[in-house]
This record gives C-alpha cells, sequence and structure tokens, in this order.
C-alpha cells in the first residue's frame, strides 16, 4: 500500500515504477553463476509484481480481484484461445468447419456438437489457438458447453482503475519493448551501469545450422566443461533459443567468445552466434521475459484489461517516424531467440486475436509489414511455427477480416509482390523463372508465402461490392503477372547424337506448380461467384495471353492437303524446336471460358473481348505441343533428355498437377475443336504430332523409327477419344462435380478393390483438403471389413460396371493394362459380355456441342479407314494391337453418338452420318477383318482345350476300367496301433502305457539328407530361441537374484521371470548348422547396422528356412523305449507304498555313496529278487552330447544374464526350469486360445516342445551327478523332513510344477555313482513318477484350498487340525459347503494338472486319452487323473498320506496375463494424454506420451527429463520400464503417433499398426489422414498372442530383416 501511495502521488508515476524496477531487479537476477529459478521467482513475485497488482487494485490484489470478478460476472469471453503446443492433439470437423484451419482443442471437441460429426485428429505444429467461440469458423454448433454464447464480452472498468492500467501497461510494455529488441552493440543506459558489477555474460544463441554435437564438442573445448554440462548447456540452447555459458570479467567472456566461433568454423565453416551481455543487461532482459507471462495472468482477469493492453500495444508513437510497440516487436522477431518469440507471441493470441477490432487493427499493421516480415523470415534460420509470420493463418482465414484487408490493404497484391520479390533473382532475360542452382532451403521459405494467399482466397464472398471487385481484379491482374514468369519457363529441346550431360533443374517449377495448385482453382472459384468479374477476370487473362512471347513460330505459314480440306498454318515439330510443359496463363483462360460457359455469362463475352481476338487455335497451339510432348517422351523419342523431362512428364499427369495441367490442355484443346472445323482441326493435329505424312500417301515418317510411329499414332487416337469421349467438367456438360467424382471412383475401383486410403490418394484435393469421396462411395461400391491383418476394402458394384472406359485419360499405363485384365476377369465371373464397349457420355453443352463433328468428319474417316486397312494387310508390321484398340473405341464412339442422337431426334433432323461415311469407304469391312483374325485365333485356342479334355478324359476312363489295380494299393495310416497299447492310456506309475513311435526319419532343410534320431548317430537340432519372459507373473518390477534368494533352484509361485524355450521346429544336422552359424556370423558383420536385426555376440541367427530368430539349437535325443513287465510292475506295488518308497529314497540321500546298501533294501523281498531295478544308461555320440552343452549353456547365460559357465551348478536346474515355463506359457496360450490340451498343437510346435523335454531330462548326463543328487536332495527337503537340510525355503514360495518338474527329471542321479554308471529301471521310474506326483499334488491342493480363509475350518475339522492350531483366532465364515471346497479344488488344481499331463506326455511318449482332445475344460478332471495315475476323488490323496503334507498360502487357479484394457474410442486415449504430466519436468514442452499394454503405465519417452542409469548406461523410460515390466521386452503404445512400438532389448526395436482402425477398415499411423478410429478386439487379440507366445523378438527381427535399415535408430532413447 505505501508503495501504491507513492507512486500514485508521484509526479510522473510511469518514471517512478520504471525506477523502482530498473532499482530491484539487479538484486533479483543474475546474482550467481548457476541461474536459481525457484529462488528468483519468489524474489520477483514479493519484490516487484506484488507491488505492481497493488498498484493496479489500488488495494491488496485478492480483495481487487473479487471485486472486479463481482462486477464482470456477466460479461466474459466466449472465445477460447488456447494456444497449442507442439505436437498437441487438435480437431477439426468436416461438416462444420468453414475452412480446415478452423480447430478445437481436446476440452472444447469433448464437449462440443463437433463429437458425434465427422472430424479429423491431427498434431498441432504448434503456434495456433482453440477457435472454440470464434462465429465466423463454424457453419454450426460455434461454441462449446464451456463457452456460453450468450455472454457478453463488454466490459466497462472503473476510471480510476482504468487509468491505472493505462499507466501500468504503457510503462511495462515498453519496457518489455525496448530490452526485446536490444542488440549487443547498443550502448548501456546509464541506471543500468550506475551502481552494477563489472560482471559479463558470454551468451550462446540458438541455430538450425549446427547440430547437438557439434555445439557439445564446441562448448567442451571452449569453455573446459565435461560432457554432462556441455549437453546440459545444450539442451536449454535449443529449448529456449540461448544459454550464458561463461560469467566473469568482459576480457574472459570474449576470449570464449572469440573460442567458441573458430571452433564452430572449423566443423561447419558457419560461426555459432555468441553475445556478450552485461549482468544488469542479462538481468533486466530475464525480468522482461518474466513480464510476458504476468501480462497474460493481469489479461485473463478482465476483459477491460486486455482491452487496454490492445489500445497500448497499438498507440502510435509520439515520435511519428517510429512504429507502435507490437509493430516494433513484430520487425524484431527473426532477430530475438526462441524463448522470447514464444512469449511474445502467446501475448499476441491472448491478447490482440481476442478482441475483434483490435484483430482487424493489428491484421492492418501485419499486412503494412508484410513484405518486410517475409524478408526477415526468408533469412531467417528459424522454423515458421516460432516466426511472427506463422500468426497469418490467425488473420487471413477470418472471412470478414479477408474481405477488409483487400479492400482496405491490397493484400493479395501485398502478398504476389512480395513473391515476385523473392523470385526476381530467379528471372532469365526473357522475364521467365530459371531455377538452376537454386537456393532449396530458400526457396521452401518463399513457398510457404503461397500458403497466405491460399488463406485469403479460402471463403470466397458472397456480396461483392465494387471497391472489392477492383481490389481483387488488382491482386488478379498482379497474379497474371506472376504467372507470366511461368509460361513458356524451363522450355526443353529435343537432344540429337549424345545424352544430356547435365539433368537440369526441374522440382522448383513444379514445386511452384502444385503451390499454385488450389490457389488457380480458388481463383476461378472467386470469378465464378460474380458474373462482371468473371468477364473482367477473362479479359485481363486473354491480354496477358496474348503478351505471352514463350516459343515463337519461326516460319512462314503454309497449306497442307487432306481429303480436299486444306489447312493454312505455321509449320511447328515439336521433335526440333523448344517447347515448355508450363503454361499456366493458357490453362487459366481454359477454365474461365469453362466458368463462362457454365455460368451463361458468355453470351456477353464479345462486349469485354473482341471476337476477332479470340482465336482459340492460337491459344491452343501450346497446348497441343505439350501433348504431342507428352506422346513423344512415352515414344521414348527424348530418351537422351535424361530422367528431369521423364518426371515432368509424370508429374503433369499425376493427380498432384492434372487438374490445372493436362486436364486444363484437355480442355483448351475441346475449347478449340468446338471453334473450328473439324477437319482442320484434325489436321492440325496430325501435322503436330507429324503424322500428317503417314495419312497422306507415305508409309511412316522417315525420321522417326517404327516403335515410335506406333506410340505416336496410338497415343493421337487416345487424344482423339479423350476430346471426344471426356465430357465430365461442369460447364463442358450437363454434369455436377458429384458426377465427376463418382466417375474418377468407378475408374479406380476397376484396377482393383481399393482401400479408403488408396481412393484418396487418387482422387484430386480442392483447397479444403476434401475429394468429395464420402458422397458417392456408397452409391457406386460395397465395403469389405478387414480381417486380423490387412484393410478394408471397397469393391465396385455389379451396376457400375457398364460406366468402364478402358481409355480412361485419367489412367496411367500400368492401371489401364490392370484395369482392362480385371475388368475382363469380373465379366466372366458375372456371366457378362466380354466386349469393352466404350460408355455412353452425357450430352455437351451448346457451346461444345461441334466437337462431335470430329466423329464423322472426313479426315477423321479417312485416318480411321487408313489403320483398320493396314491391319488386314499381308505386312503386319504396319500395325499394333494397341493402336488397333483405339481405333475401334473410336468406332464405337462414334456409333454410341449416332445412336444417342437418333434416339433423341427424328431420323429426318439428324445430321450425324457416321454410319453411312463407314459403310462408303469399308471402315466395317476392315473391321471384320480384324474380327476374323481374332476369330481364328480365339477358334485355336478352344481347339487346344478341347484336346486336353479329351486327355483327361481318357484318364479317367483308365482309372475306371483298371479299378483293381488301385484297390489293391494299401491305405497309408490304418489301424497301426495294437488294441494293448490303446488301451493303456496312463503315463505315470505301473499301468504306463507303451509309446507308439519315436522320432521319424527327419530330413535336414539345408543338406536335404534324411536321418533317423540315434543314440549313436550324429546329432540332429532344431532352431530354438530362449529369452527371458513375464508374461505369466501378476507381479511386474519383481526381479529375481540367485544370491537373495533359492532362485533358481525354487521357482516363486508369482513366476516373476521365466526362461522361454521357443522352436519352429526346422531340422538340420548339427554338422550343417555349425557351419551355416559360423558363415552367418562372417557375412553379417560387414552388414549395415546388422546389430539391429542379430545380436552376432550372444549367437543370434535367423532360421534358414522360415528366418524366425533364433539363438541356439535342441538337440533332438531318441526316447528310451523301456517296456513294462505290468505282473512283475504289480507285485512290486503291493510292497513298494509310498511310506515305504520315501524309506528307500531317504536311506538313499543319507548314505549317497553306499549304492549297495541301497539296492539290498529291495531285495529284501525275497518275491522282488527276480526284478532288475538299474541297468546301464545309454550312451550317445559325442556329436549329441556337444549340443546339449550348446543348449544348456545358452539356457543358463540367457535365463540368469550372466556370463556363459557350463560347469556352473545352476545350469542343470535352468534347464528344468525353461523345460517348465515352457509348458506352462504353451498351456496358457492353449487356454487363452480356447483350444484342446492334445492335438491343437501343430506338429513342428509339438516337436519343439518334445525336443525341449527330452533335451531337459538327458541334460543331467553332462553335468556333475554329485551336483543334480545335491538339486535333489534340497528340493525334496522342501517337501519330507530331512535332517541337516540347511537353508530350506518356506513351501509358501515354490512354484510346484517346477518343483515338479525338477524332481522328476533329478531322480535318476540317486541311482549313479562315481565309478558305476547306472540309471533306474523301467520298474523304478514308473514308481518314482507316481510317488513324486502324488506327492507334489498333494501340496499344490493345499495350496488351492488355502487360498480362501474359509476352507480352514472344514479342513481342521476333517484331518488337519494339528497343523493350523495358529489358525484358531481367525473369524472364519461357516456358510462354505463341502461341494464349494470341492468345486475350488477343481478350478485351482486344473492348471497343474494340464501341464503334467504335456510333461509326461513328451517325457514318455504314451498318447492320452481322446477324451483329452475335447475343447472343453469342465469335464477334462477325470481323464487328466486318469492319464497321471491320480485319483479321480483327489481328497483320497490325503487320506493315504495326510503326513506329507505341508500348508502352503498362494491364491490359485493362477489368473492369466491379459494385456490392458484399452478405450474403444481413440479420442479418448488422446484426452489421457493431454492431461498427461511428466513426472520429472515441469515445463509444457511437447511431450511423447507412451502407454505401456503390459501394466498401463502412461511414461514420457524420448525425453532428456526421463532418462535414468541402467546398467552404467543412459537409457530412456519405455527402455527402463521394459527391463523390470517385461525382462527386457516391451510393448508400447505411442498415444499421439497412434502406432505400437515393440522392443526387445535397449538396442532393438521395431513399430507395428496400432489396433485402432477408422470407419474404413484402416489404420492411421502418425494420425495423417485423422479419421476417428475404434479398437478392433481383433488386431488387440493378434498383439496379445504375440506376447503371449514369446513371439515379440521375432516380429521384430522380421521388420528390420524387410524394412532394409539405412539410418540406425537409438531405441534404448525411447
Amino acid at each position: 500500500t505505501e508503495m501504491f501511495v507513492k507512486w500514485w502521488e508521484a509526479p510522473d508515476r510511469g518514471a517512478a515504477i520504471l525506477n523502482y524496477i530498473v532499482e530491484q531487479v539487479p538484486h533479483i537476477y543474475c546474482l550467481e553463476a548457476e541461474p536459481q529459478p525457484a529462488e528468483e521467482e519468489q524474489r520477483v513475485q514479493e519484490r516487484i509484481l506484488h507491488p505492481l497488482e497493488c498498484f493496479l487494485f489500488g488495494e491488496d490484489p485478492r480483495v481487487g480481484l473479487e471485486k472486479l470478478e463481482h462486477r464482470n460476472s456477466g460479461s466474459s469471453s466466449q472465445l477460447c484461445g488456447r494456444v497449442f503446443k507442439e505436437g498437441e492433439t487438435v480437431y477439426s470437423c468436416r461438416d462444420c468447419a468453414i475452412d480446415p484451419t478452423c480447430v478445437l482443442c481436446m476440452d472444447c471437441f469433448q464437449n462440443s456438437v463437433h463429437k458425434g460429426h465427422r472430424y479429423k485428429m491431427h498434431g498441432s505444429s504448434g503456434g495456433g489457438f482453440c477457435d472454440c467461440g470464434d462465429l465466423e469458423a463454424w457453419k454450426t454448433g460455434p461454441c462449446c458447453s464451456q463457452h456460453d454464447p450468450g455472454t457478453s464480452d463488454d466490459c466497462v472498468l472503473e476510471a480510476e482503475l482504468l487509468e491505472r492500467a493505462q499507466i501500468l501497461f504503457q510503462v511495462l510494455l515498453q519496457y518489455f519493448t525496448d530490452l526485446m529488441v536490444w542488440e549487443e552493440e547498443d550502448e548501456l543506459p546509464e541506471e543500468m551501469k550506475n551502481g552494477s558489477e563489472d560482471t559479463y555474460y558470454c551468451v550462446l544463441y540458438n541455430d538450425e545450422q549446427h547440430s547437438y554435437d557439434h555445439v557439445i564438442y564446441t562448448l567442451q573445448r571452449a569453455i573446459s566443461c565435461d560432457h554432462n554440462e556441455a549437453h546440459t548447456h545444450t539442451a536449454l540452447i535449443d529449448k529456449e533459443g540461448r544459454r550464458a555459458v561463461r560469467r566473469g570479467t568482459q576480457r574472459s567472456c570474449q576470449q570464449a567468445k572469440d573460442l567458441i566461433r573458430s571452433t564452430a568454423e572449423q566443423i561447419t565453416q558457419q560461426p555459432l552466434r555468441v553475445e556478450i551481455l552485461h549482468s544488469a543487461l542479462m538481468a533486466r532482459q530475464t525480468f522482461a521475459l518474466r513480464l510476458g507471462p504476468w501480462f497474460q495472468q493481469i489479461i485473463g482477469y478482465s476483459v477491460g484489461f486486455r482491452q487496454v493492453f490492445c489500445q497500448v500495444a497499438l498507440e502510435a508513437s509520439a515520435d511519428g517516424d517510429k512504429p507502435c510497440l507490437i509493430s516494433t516487436l513484430m520487425l524484431h522477431d527473426s532477430r530475438l531467440y526462441k524463448g522470447a518469440r514464444k512469449v511474445i507471441h502467446e501475448m499476441i493470441f491472448c491478447s490482440l486475436l481476442m478482441e475483434t477490432e483490435y484483430k482487424r487493427q493489428f491484421a492492418m499493421k501485419f499486412t503494412e509489414h508484410y513484405k518486410q516480415l517475409q524478408k526477415d523470415f526468408i533469412s531467417d534460420d528459424h522454423e515458421r511455427n516460432i516466426s511472427v509470420t506463422a500468426l497469418s493463418v490467425q488473420i487471413f482465414t477470418v472471412p470478414t477480416l479477408a474481405r477488409q484487408l483487400i479492400e482496405e490493404g491490397s493484400v493479395i497484391k501485398v502478398i504476389i509482390d512480395t513473391v515476385m520479390e523473392m523470385l526476381r533473382e530467379h528471372l532469365d532475360s526473357n522475364q521467365r523463372f530459371h531455377f538452376q542452382g537454386y537456393n532449396s532451403d530458400k526457396f521452401f521459405r518463399v513457398q510457404v508465402i503461397f500458403h497466405d494467399l491460399r488463406y485469403i482466397l479460402i471463403s470466397r464472398p458472397a456480396v461483392w461490392t465494387e471497391q472489392l471487385r477492383g481490389k481483387f481484379l488488382e491482386g488478379f491482374s498482379v497474379f497474371l503477372g506472376l504467372l507470366n514468369c511461368m509460361q513458356g519457363m524451363e522450355e526443353v529441346k529435343r537432344q540429337f547424337g549424345q545424352h544430356i550431360e547435365v539433368e537440369p533443374e526441374w522440382e522448383a517449377g513444379f514445386s511452384i506448380q502444385i503451390q499454385l495448385r488450389h490457389i488457380l482453382s480458388m481463383f476461378q472459384d472467386w470469378c465464378s461467384s460474380d458474373e462482371r468479374v468473371l468477364l473482367l477476370a477473362f479479359q485481363e487473362c486473354h491480354r496477358a495471353l496474348l503478351r505471352c512471347t514463350n516459343q515463337p513460330f519461326h516460319s512462314e505459314p503454309t497449306d497442307s492437303y487432306m481429303c480436299k480440306h486444306i489447312l493454312h498454318s505455321r509449320p511447328y515439330k515439336v521433335s526440333q524446336e523448344p517447347v515448355s510443359i508450363h503454361l499456366p496463363i493458357s490453362r487459366l483462360l481454359a477454365g474461365l471460358y469453362v466458368l463462362l460457359c457454365q455460368t451463361g455469362a458468355v453470351t456477353y463475352l464479345p462486349d469485354f473481348v473482341d471476337p476477332e481476338h479470340l482465336d482459340f487455335c492460337a491459344f491452343a497451339e501450346h497446348s497441343l505441343r505439350c501433348v504431342v510432348l507428352v506422346a513423344q517422351v512415352a515414344a521414348e523419342m527424348w530418351r537422351r533428355n535424361g530422367l528431369s523431362l521423364v518426371s515432368q512428364v509424370y508429374y503433369y499427369q499425376d493427380v498432384k498437377c492434372r487438374d490445372e495441367m493436362f486436364d486444363k490442355d484437355a480442355i483448351m484443346l475441346q475449347i478449340a475443336a468446338s471453334k473450328m472445323d473439324p477437319n482442320h482441326f484434325i489436321m492440325l493435329v496430325l501435322l503436330r504430332f507429324e503424322l500428317f505424312e503417314v495419312f497422306n500417301g507415305n508409309c511412316s515418317s522417315k525420321d522417326q523409327p517404327l516403335v515410335c510411329w506406333f506410340n505416336d499414332l496410338s497415343y493421337f487416337c487416345f487424344l482423339f477419344s479423350v476430346m471426344v469421349g471426356e465430357r465430365y467438367v461442369p460447364g463442358i456438360s450437363i454434369v455436377t462435380k458429384e458426377d465427376v467424382t463418382m466417375r474418377e471412383v468407378i475408374h479406380l475401383l476397376c484396377i482393383e478393390p481399393m482401400a479408403h486410403s488408396s481412393l484418396v490418394k487418387g482422387l484430386p484435393e480442392n483447397e479444403s483438403h476434401e475429394t468429395g469421396l464420402e458422397s458417392v462411395i456408397s452409391k457406386v461400391a460395397t465395403f469389405k471389413k478387414p480381417g486380423v491383418s490387412g484393410h478394408g476394402l471397397y469393391e465396385l458394384k455389379k451396376e457400375c460396371l457398364k460406366e468402364f472406359n478402358p481409355f480412361f485419360y485419367h489412367y496411367t499405363k500400368s492401371q489401364h493394362s490392370k484395369a482392362e485384365d480385371a475388368q475382363k476377369k469380373r465379366r466372366a465371373q458375372e456371366g457378362l459380355d466380354k466386349a469393352l464397349r466404350p460408355p455412353v457420355p452425357p450430352p455437351f453443352f451448346p457451346a461444345f456441342s461441334n466437337i462431335v463433328w470430329l466423329l464423322s468428319c472426313d479426315v477423321f474417316i479417312h485416318v480411321l479407314r487408313r489403320v483398320l486397312q493396314r491391319a488386314v494387310e499381308e505386312r503386319s508390321s504396319l500395325w499394333s494391337e494397341a493402336m488397333i484398340q483405339r481405333a475401334l473405341h473410336l468406332l464405337g464412339q462414334a456409333l454410341i453418338e449416332e445412336k444417342t442422337q437418333l434416339e433423341a431426334s427424328n431420323v429426318e433432323e439428324v445430321t450425324f452420318d457416321f454410319s453411312h461415311k463407314a459403310r462408303s469407304t469399308s471402315i466395317f469391312q476392315n473391321g471384320k477383318c480384324v474380327q476374323d483374325r481374332k476369330r481364328k485365333a480365339e477358334a485355336a485356342k478352344l481347339h487346344r482345350q478341347k484336346i486336353m479334355a479329351q486327355m483327361s478324359a481318357m484318364q479317367k476312363n483308365f482309372i475306371e476300367t483298371h479299378k483293381m489295380l488301385y484297390d489293391n494299393v494299401p491305405e497309408s495310416g490304418g489301424q497301426g496301433e495294437s488294441s494293448t497299447s490303446m488301451e493303456r492310456r496312463v503315463a505315470v506309475g505301473p499301468q504306463q502305457g507303451v509309446c507308439p513311435a519315436d522320432w521319424e526319419a527327419l530330413t535336414c532343410i539345408l543338406c536335404q539328407e534324411e536321418q533317423e534320431v540315434q543314440a549313436q548317430a550324429p546329432a540332429m537340432v532344431l532352431t530354438a530361441c530362449v529369452q527371458r519372459s513375464t508374461v505369466l507373473t501378476q507381479y511386474r518390477g519383481r526381479t529375481l537374484s540367485t544370491k537373495e534368494s533359492s532362485y533358481p533352484l525354487f521357482m516363486p509361485p508369482d513366476l516373476a521371470v521365466g526362461t522361454h524355450t521357443g522352436s519352429c521346429g526346422h531340422v538340420m544336422h548339427a554338422t550343417c548348422w555349425q557351419k551355416y552359424f559360423e558363415a552367418v556370423q562372417n557375412t553379417t558383420r560387414n552388414r549395415l547396422h546388422a546389430e539391429m536385426i542379430i545380436d552376432l555376440e550372444n549367437g543370434e541367427y535367423m532360421c534358414p528356412l522360415c528366418k524366425s530368430l533364433c539363438n541356439t539349437v535342441v538337440p533332438l535325443i531318441p526316447m528310451q523305449l523301456n517296456k513294462l513287465n505290468y505282473e512283475s510292475a504289480e507285485l512290486v506295488g503291493q510292497v513298494l507304498t509310498l511310506p515305504r518308497w520315501i524309506q528307500i529314497v531317504l536311506a538313499r540321500i543319507k548314505g549317497l555313496r553306499a549304492l549297495k546298501a541301497f539296492l539290498s533294501v529291495f531285495f529284501t523281498v525275497e518275491i522282488l529278487s527276480k526284478h532288475c531295478f538299474v541297468f546301464v544308461r545309454p550312451k550317445y555320440s559325442s556329436s549329441i552330447t556337444d549340443m546339449l552343452v550348446v543348449c544348456a549353456t545358452t539356457v543358463h547365460r540367457v535365463g540368469l544374464q550372466t556370463a556363459p559357465n557350463e560347469v556352473c551348478p545352476h545350469v542343470p536346474v535352468m534347464t528344468w526350469n525353461t523345460c517348465a515355463y515352457t509348458i506352462q506359457a504353451t498351456d496358457n496360450m492353449l487356454q487363452e486360445e480356447g483350444k484342446a490340451l492334445f492335438g491343437s498343437l501343430q506338429n513342428r510346435q509339438l516337436a519343439g516342445l518334445k525336443a525341449v523335454v527330452q533335451f531337459s531330462a538327458v541334460q543331467r548326463l553332462k553335468s556333475s551327478q554329485t551336483i543334480i543328487q545335491k538339486h535333489f536332495r534340497d528340493m525334496l527337503a522342501a517337501l519330507l523332513p530331512l535332517p541337516n537340510a540347511e537353508e530350506t525355503p518356506s513351501i509358501l514360495e515354490i512354484d510346484y510344477f517346477h518343483f515338479l518338474v525338477g524332481l522328476v527329471l533329478s531322480i535318476p542321479a540317486l541311482y549313479q555313482e562315481e565309478n558305476v554308471d547306472l540309471q533306474p529301471s523301467a520298474i523304478s521310474t514308473a514308481y518314482n513318477h507316481l510317488h513324486l506326483v502324488h506327492l507334489v499334488t498333494m501340496a499344490h491342493i493345499l495350496q488351492v484350498l488355502l487360498s480362501s480363509q474359509a476352507t480352514i475350518t472344514i479342513l481342521a475339522n476333517m484331518f488337519l487340525l494339528p497343523h493350523f492350531y495358529l489358525f484358531h483366532s481367525l473369524s472364519l465364515r461357516a456358510s462354505v459347503t463341502g461341494s464349494m471346497i470341492a468345486e475350488r479344488v477343481k478350478r485351482g488344481v486344473l492348471p497343474f494338472l494340464r501341464c503334467a499331463a504335456l510333461f509326461f506326455n513328451c517325457l514318455t511318449g504314451v498318447p492320452p486319452p481322446e477324451e483329452l482332445s475335447s475343447t472343453s475344460s469342465e469335464s477334462l478332471l477325470p481323464y487328466l487323473c486318469s492319464y497321471l495315475a491320480l485319483p479321480c476323488n483327489l481328497f483320497q490323496l490325503f487320506q493315504d498320506h495326510r503326513d506329507t503334507v505341508t500348508p502352503l498360502i498362494q491364491r490359485y487357479p493362477r489368473n492369466r496375463n491379459r494385456l490392458i484394457n484399452l478405450p474403444e474410442d481413440y479420442s479418448i486415449l488422446l484426452n489421457q494424454a493431454s492431461h498427461f504430466k511428466c513426472p520429472k519436468s515441469s515445463d509444457d514442452e511437447r511431450k511423447h506420451p507412451t502407454l505401456c499394454l503390459f501394466c498401463g503405465t502412461m511414461l514420457c519417452s524420448q525425453s532428456p527429463c526421463c532418462q535414468v542409469q541402467l546398467d552404467g548406461e543412459e537409457v530412456g523410460a519405455c527402455t527402463a520400464h521394459a527391463a523390470t515390466c517385461g525382462a527386457g521386452v516391451g510393448m508400447f503404445l505411442r498415444v499421439r503417433e497412434c502406432e505400437i512400438v515393440l522392443m526387445a532389448s535397449r538396442t532393438r526395436g521395431s513399430t507395428y499398426p496400432a489396433p485402432y482402425l477408422d470407419d474404413y477398415g484402416e489404420t492411421d499411423p502418425q494420425l495423417g489422414r485423422g479419421n476417428p478410429l475404434h479398437l478392433c478386439p481383433e488386431r488387440y487379440r493378434k498383439l496379445h498372442q504375440l506376447w503371449q507366445q514369446h513371439c515379440i523378438l521375432e516380429e521384430i527381427a522380421r521388420s528390420l530383416e524387410v524394412h532394409n535399415v539405412m539410418f540406425a535408430f537409438e531405441w534404448q532413447m525411447l
């Protein structure tokens, strides 16, 4: 309050405020070498901003603001005005927006009526703002529910408040402007020098010419900082635009400046921008930058404040020579750094552009300085989105404002004059553009100016005033001056002799043509809206064309004779004289003439243009030359002119340019044909095509090869059919724009069924980027929805086939061939006539009706007769198939035209007499001869088909006659299995069935030799890929360590990280694989970016056959077929009960060195003395044992992420774990897909699973038996009480299927001694498996039961009371029934039994019961129990073996993992991403929100703020998250880019289509098309399967193999 009184009572209030600020700022900013943002912000709020707000309100700001809000409660801006950041998602309504630049922010769109309309979404380039509330931007629904259109913008401030606001804004905005436009060489004012330290800053500025690495290197050399500090400096320079890199004396800063500049020049020959600024100046500029957000805050309080600010900003200076403050800031924009520019632009957005009147005044200022602003932008190196010139889109697109700028500011003339001034340096001596050696960057910036011209013309006026007419025509005249510089530019002349040495420049000319394409159509659209403007524009264009002097004639007129007709014309040979493809004025005149015909204003044309000067024959001359040039290029006559001319011809006919190039040339020729005598016109065309002499007696032209003559003649016929038949132009015939679009779509779909995006690419866009496809597509095509891959396709309806024109003028050569073949096939399928007749065209407008006489004139009849006559002559070299097809097509067009006229009028009234002339000149006879040739060819083809059918019938007859020979051939398969073996479908215990067969003879995919899998034979191997997996865990982020837990011997029940071994099932010899692997290692090292595809250091390679990614091989082990003696087994079972078996096993564990004592236990029973319990284990070849080591080492290395060590004690454990985890993952996949447990896997999948199990069973032979025995003892200690058991984990921490696999595969080691190589017999193995299964199953059942506390009471009452005394204090529910407990057990134990069945099936080879091949999981339990030798009532196990049970607490059945649930509407995801805040950053710069599909975490990717250290390496947020969430594997959705990113390691990843499709069944990466997107469940399910089946790594490798990687992407920084 004291400060307010002091300032208010001062004689010069503004000076008092300014002096206070100048005094305080040096005590707030730049006090230390490194800025302290938090402390500086606190000081500036307390010392400056709060006193300023007190002065503004005249009291406490909070009190004053409450009063202001109370007074202005009914007035607030209905404009949203949210300024978009780069990458922010914006929405545009295709139904309601006035133009495509009208957009809504996320919040306004979600609360608007446009959400239910046809909308587009895309990422903003930054710099724009939300148009919600702008009544001129929307046809309907201009406001969302948050911006009420009923509010008023009127706000009257109190007189004193208004006065204080004016004083404050004048002082502060002047202060802000002075400091923003300060130059380095400007002298410091005295108030800055006094009392300030003699400290300086060396400030480095951002530019777009030096890379990050260059700047980092320069800073390291110049200021002696480390890499991290230099990187921080560089990142801030790029973000903010400048950064102080040295603080000290002026001399030290000057040394740093010189060193920075010299070092930078050594790298790029261009110095960095470095300035030395006094600390006082730095402090004041820092505060001035802080004033920008403060201005926005104050302006946001009240509309009145905003209006005062606008007045101050636009107020003319006291010195009339100086511009207003906002003009000063605009004119210095290109010299400001990035941070200052952003602040100024945001101030303009929230003030001047939010008020209609001040927006108009600002627009006038902007237009006044337009030329200078564009000059500065072109010399600048920053992007346009941070240039003040980008504000043009906010000004020029407002319809009323655009009209005012045209009328009052001549903005069209200003823009075109600016372009001309920038391009003047490219004019040649003939005042035509010549762009050889142009600067591409500067030229690109010049092209941006054309966008402003398009913005001005985007909305044509509904009402014209005389002033608007005058200014528009003035701008149109200047525009014709620009086109005059393009008319005939970059002419070409046919090269003879040798090939052109230097390719001429052509891209620049076509770049301008593409930019002008929409502008030309918009000028014509404006002209068509007013009859007088249209006539005056045609008059001006006609004058401009008469002034053009490009490619003139150099010969005197001559007379040409044909069919008694004489043509008086000047000769001109395109093949010998210059010709240009750029004719914008000629084409514009053609377009205006068609509009005159369409509007009926052509009747008034003689009043504006002298008819004697309307020589359309002369006007069409250059268009005709251009068409001839295209024909000769197609005939390869201009091959020596290089690819530049071929490229120009391509774009001339391409959809991007054709509507203002090729199409307009065709229209100009049609205009000329409608005005000239038809015979003279055809003679002129023949002369320009250099075919006149061919049809006037000579066989062919002497200076052209025969193939060129054929092509020229074919193109001549094509051009003729275009002029007569291509009438789908409003103004030439009675058609609408919708009819034109429909015809284009029909002919695109005649090529093949197409996706919506392909159709859009094939159609020309209007100025609003619309093609009109949606309005016609349902009328001509049916939509076929996509499957799991691919996209939806539109197929042409049958009733539209008649509209097909095989010589459609927009077809390329390849499209013509494809369309013709496709239509012939389709017509055959539909049972229609195969003849591709010309379609019936719409009638011409009266002004063009004379064109049809071309089809019946004498010269046309003569040409047609000569073409057909040559086809029937013996000298077949004088005709071609294409020539005849086009000639017959023309004949058909003439007949259709005659038929149409006969149907429309009486016969006597029709003077079109083509058929009469054709008969008199024998055309039909020649056509009949041509048909006879074709008929003979068809007859020969039918004769060959008839002979082949007879041979086929004879073969069938022979088989029928000698049927007995074929009946005796035995069928494959049969009853190969005996009924005895089929009865025993038990895999465990003394009733175990017999394995029907082992591995068949297999063929190596490399050498193609067959071999059987035998123990002593060379090894056969399967390709395999070992990888860590978190697919089955419910607890993401948990890591397992061999040092901190009992892992890997005991797998925790949550399966935190498993080791999966998958195989594609392809077989090789081990020696073949080794040779192939060595070759891959040698050849791949020299391949570009090979490390992104395969990791050579980790032994990766691609399968030779299917290209799956692999990193090891699994050896194929022959199964041991030990046939059981069932009688002996039954006798043994009477003695070897579970207690007896436990006693024997414990005895063996107690004395592992006394094998005889162990065996004597069995022989104490006399009845057992006849049976052998051990036998010598089989010997395997050295090749197989070597492959065992290779595979086991890989599993150990990958699973534990450790160095290779084949003697590590964990090696055998990891092989058991990968066996168990692979089976669990397979069962999870089968359940997820609803498939049967057995019979659903493909043969190669089953072979891979079987190989892994057999390998895991045999691998112990290559390990120390002492270690295996120790592992078995430690595992068994978790079930049974063993003496001296140390660090035995709690049974709560065990996954029982891993546990079962480990026990089953390690128990044979108990039979081993140091010098005795033995293993258990078949009977011993059967009982070992039986009792282990029983024990582990009981333990697992307890896990299931104890997952609910309510079951404890029942269990305690039954048989478990002694074990549960700790739970007596629990509150138990009494409503649990026995049936509920039984049902819970069935559900919980089922996954364990399924996995066990798969395991024993692969281990023993015993076929499962047929019932297990059913997909019904409800009834599987009895058959699983039978197969595993378990009682159907599982509780029976507890009655017999209750003392072996240990209580466990883990919920079962384990929940199956799924990818997170995604919203159906993609805009919901975008909305979530828009509200995402980076957890480690407070700025509002663009972020890349990325969603983990495994767990749903939203991450900030590709941003330095979230980079972390992982194993000593800097990685991005996604890479770090994948390391914990997916064991290195990740699947992320980049929300703003709408694409999936698959990651498999820090260096490898690939993109994948997102599971969101638009209404046309297509994905939209990068939101390029912007259509509404919806979730496709089938595609998301495919992604889920990709994860569940451990195929992410393989998919990445395949993707990188298909897409040749030229530039490595740093996936680790994602």
